[in-house]
């Protein structure tokens, strides 16, 4: 299907969306979280009549506006690019891929625009419950973005409510429910979105930190680190909670991505979880060097954790791409793993009877486009993989998904405690005097980014090479553009992206140093 495949244009097309997709990722998870976090602050602002609530909502809500402006160039970008660089992909699964995105547009979206201009201009021109309705309305508009963007993506790790039309050579979208409630869909959004909620809580945390070091405006920074904290330590709980369901949905439908995650080679059964490991370079699916140099591991919990069974087997790389294991199917009947040699066979027999399909349909040979038909929807499933030669080309970059897993998870704990402690001290009235711990505080804020970071790159690369799991890889989604034009893009947005940030942390650090205003 594909004649020639020019490597530099799919990597600089990946490195293209990949940076965009990280620009846009450092602003929305403070959007997302702060909002609500300024709903909350308001609310008691309402209900107590303090206009101490009032300066402190006003504050945490310029900075909510400063992120949430600058935020949105990157965004828009970022969906342009389905169609610039990846027009592929946006016309193979648009009838799908394009709903939850059009949503996104025409409800959140204005949703959003309405009432965020009560939110900043209507302090003196409506009621307050109706101001403080507009703030809530406008965090639940934020998600609702959010929702309709990880559903998309969701859908892209595990393809359902869906039906290919070999008449157009598109997925056509059967059940729109199906594709809204997918399991990994759901779970992914519940789980990001409460990862950006800890990035807001630790960004108040932090803020709040810095003022108290400096001695400056003490109430607003303890009342400030109170309402962060608390909904900082329960989003944090409900994040752990709901990355084991991520997790266990990851076991279940991307054996690849987990095995990826704890840098397991060779399956095994009551494997455990790798607490702090270190990856052995010389290592390689197809030789005996240890996959580690080092590992500190809680037995039988990976199984436990991916499988609901402590002793269950844990496929590695090396079983995934030989086959032969047994696991559960989706009705709960077991089955024998066929290699990704095979899939790769059945993928270009399905490549091949799409192919012949259409010249009987064109020749008006109704019997033959019915049996290619048939052979067709019997191999669907491996279509994506008609599409690779090496059965190697499967397995993701160990080291990056590895690393930024383990790295991702000890941070979520340090959150816990940073939480734990903020509470316990202002409870204990002192915060105020352990300057260590609001020094730590502060220097949390970028480890809460690069938390982010590293939960996106474990999501995207660890399901390289896929575009649509199993269904269509990386090179045949790209578009068969010019890679000069994809380079100079490249470096456009890099200049403009990086001159956006240092805009924001420029503003919204003189704001900071300004401090909050009396009401």
């Amino acid at each position: 299907m594909i004649e020639h495949i020019d490597l530099s244009l799919i990597n600089w097309s990946r490195a293209q969306f990949a940076l965009t997709a990280m620009y846009h990722w450092l602003f929305v998870p403070l959007t997302l979280g702060l909002a609500f976090i300024v709903a909350i602050m308001e609310t008691i602002y309402v209900r107590t009549g303090d206009v101490e609530w009032k300066k402190i909502t006003k504050f945490w809500m310029i900075l909510f506006g400063i992120n949430f402006a600058i935020g949105v160039s990157t965004g828009i970008i970022l969906e342009f690019e389905f169609g610039t660089n990846w027009s592929n992909y946006s016309w193979f699964v648009g009838d799908i891929f394009g709903a939850p995105l059009a949503i996104e547009g025409i409800m959140a979206f204005f949703m959003e625009s309405t009432f965020i201009a009560v939110m900043f201009f209507g302090w003196n021109k409506v009621s307050k419950k109706f101001h403080l309705l507009s703030s809530w309305l406008t965090a639940f508009g934020a998600n609702l973005s959010a929702l309709w963007i990880l559903v998309a993506n969701g859908w892209m790790q595990y393809p359902v409510g869906m039906q290919f039309n070999p008449d157009t050579a598109r997925n056509e979208m059967m059940n729109f429910w199906d594709v809204i409630f997918s399991p990994i869909g759901i779970n992914k959004f519940l789980h990001t979105i409460t990862s950006a909620y800890v990035l807001s809580a630790i960004f108040v945390v932090g803020i709040s930190a810095w003022f108290l070091i400096r001695k400056r405006h003490i109430l607003f920074s303890k009342r400030s680190i109170i309402v962060a904290s608390v909904f900082g330590l329960v989003s944090s709980l409900y994040l752990v909670w709901s990355g084991d369901g991520s997790a266990y949905q990851v076991a279940q439908k991307q054996p690849m991505k987990l095995a990826a995650m704890e840098g397991l080679y060779n399956g095994q059964k009551s494997a455990g979880i790798i607490v702090f490991g270190v990856l052995n370079p010389e290592k390689e699916y197809t030789n005996d060097e240890e996959p580690h140099l080092f590992k500190m591991e809680i037995p039988k919990l990976l199984s436990f954790l991916g499988y609901r069974n402590a002793d269950a087997f844990v496929p590695g790389i090396k079983d995934i791409i030989e086959g032969g294991y047994e696991y559960l199917d989706e009705n709960g009947k077991k089955q024998s793993a066929i290699s990704t040699d095979e899939k790769i066979e059945r993928g270009k027999i399905a490549l091949a009877s799409l192919a012949k399909y259409k010249e009987a349909k064109d020749a008006g040979n109704d019997s033959l486009k019915i049996a290619h038909r048939k052979t067709l929807e019997e191999n669907f499933q491996y279509f994506g993989y008609g599409f690779l030669n090496d059965p190697k080309s499967i397995v993701p970059n160990i080291p990056l998904v590895f690393y930024s897993f383990h790295i991702m998870v000890a941070l979520a704990f340090w959150f816990i405690l940073i939480f734990v402690l903020a509470l316990y001290f202002v409870y204990k009235d002192q915060i105020v005097t352990k300057k260590w711990f609001l020094r730590l505080a502060f220097l949390t804020i970028p480890l809460a980014y690069i938390a982010q970071q590293c939960g996106w790159i474990v999501a995207e690369v660890g399901r390289q090479p896929w575009v649509i799991q199993d269904i269509m890889p990386t090179v045949a989604a790209v578009s068969q553009i010019d890679t000069r034009a994809v380079q100079i893009t490249f470096f456009l947005f890099l200049i403009v992206f990086t001159g956006l940030l240092i805009a924001e942390i420029s503003i919204m650090s003189k704001q900071i140093k300004t401090g909050p205003k009396d009401s």
